[in-house]
């Protein structure tokens, strides 16, 4: 039987690995702490759309093929209740955040996609909570979000009823015995192959808890940019995820302050309740992020594929990304993740 190494524990090589042992593969994990790691620190929002921007067309392409993967992928899991929210509603506070607004809007749906402008009355009807500072809004009906925690319970256990076993942490590929090689380190990634194009950038995150007489927040994912700051606000079963701050500062996973005191005044701006709730926890993780934020996928050796990059979209994309990684695996191309050729940044790259 074919051998298959997957290193990389978080969501991409977990998915990875059930998927290929699904598929005949024997396959072992090689992770000190499967499941931790950035898909321990995430949002778990599948917002291709929202978050689009005019001349990303490939960035946009790849991610809503991996958003019309996700109801299949959570029917192989057996988990529809991973989804927290089923909408997401990007606001304004400002008219140049509302031009932007009208931007996206204007430029998604040229490519085939709706999102629709909402003014302050159809705000207030959506999510009655908001702050009255809040003047217009991008509702996507199309992008729902995902319990991340749950999301990575659920695969581990899916990787265990497929027969995945799990080994000692990698520091060299060379060591490694296995027939193929899949290279799913996250941000550690170039540590293992030099000369791939992916760097650590930190996000710290809080997790609130609603408590007992405090309103309980809105049903959608909430995403603005507050003094210029990006902030998102997704539910969970118990409160609201808050995220997320972006330091290029290795690999630095430290807390700080100001991070903590900006999602909590941003967040505070959209949502004004959100002072009586519970702070249940801060955390911090690294986002392996590549120069177009398009992940690297595909085959580098005749042994090693590697599947890294993802950035902030690493639990939208999983889906996608283990189809293309089995694709590779043998030995085709998934047309619709070409554009994530890992040697693209070579001179005279494939694309």
């Amino acid at each position: 039987m074919r051998s298959l190494a997957v290193v990389g524990g978080g969501v991409i090589g977990l998915a990875i690995a059930a998927r290929a042992a699904d598929q005949g593969w024997v396959v072992t994990v090689h992770d000190p702490a499967p499941a931790r790691g950035a898909s321990w620190v995430a949002g778990g929002m599948l917002a291709p759309l929202s978050e689009s921007w005019p001349g990303e067309d490939a960035v946009l392409g790849f991610g809503a093929a991996a958003l019309e993967r996700w109801p299949g992928f959570a029917r192989w899991l057996g988990r529809d209740d991973l989804f927290t929210a089923t909408t997401t509603l990007t606001v304004a506070l400002d008219t140049a955040d509302i031009a932007d607004l009208r931007t996206v809007a204007d430029w998604v749906g040229e490519r085939g996609h709706e999102l629709r402008l909402l003014n302050r009355a159809e705000i207030r009807a959506v999510a009655p909570g908001l702050a009255r500072a809040v003047r217009a809004g991008l509702l996507s009906l199309a992008e729902p979000a995902v319990d991340n925690r749950a999301l990575v319970g659920a695969l581990l256990a899916a990787a265990v009823k497929s027969g995945v076993r799990y080994a000692e942490v990698v520091h060299d590929l060379a060591d490694v015995t296995a027939d193929q090689v899949v290279l799913a380190a996250g941000a550690a990634s170039a540590e293992l192959w030099p000369g791939l194009p992916v760097r650590p950038v930190k996000g710290e995150i809080l997790r609130l808890r609603t408590r007992p007489g405090v309103a309980r927040p809105p049903a959608q994912v909430l995403r603005a940019r507050v003094h210029g700051r990006p902030v998102y606000l997704v539910p969970r079963a118990d409160g609201l995820v808050v995220g997320a701050t972006q330091y290029e500062s290795g690999n630095d996973t430290a807390v700080t302050v100001g991070g903590v005191r900006d999602l909590i005044a941003d967040a505070e701006t959209l949502l004004p309740t959100l002072g009586e709730y519970e702070l249940a926890e801060v955390s911090a993780g690294l986002r392996p992020m590549t120069p177009d934020n398009l992940p690297l996928l595909g085959r580098v050796s005749d042994r090693v594929v590697v599947a890294t990059g993802h950035g902030r979209n690493g639990v939208l994309t999983t889906p996608l990304t283990a189809d293309a990684v089995l694709a590779a695996l043998a030995g085709e191309t998934l047309e619709v993740a070409r554009c994530a050729d890992p040697h693209r940044f070579e001179p005279g790259g494939r694309l």
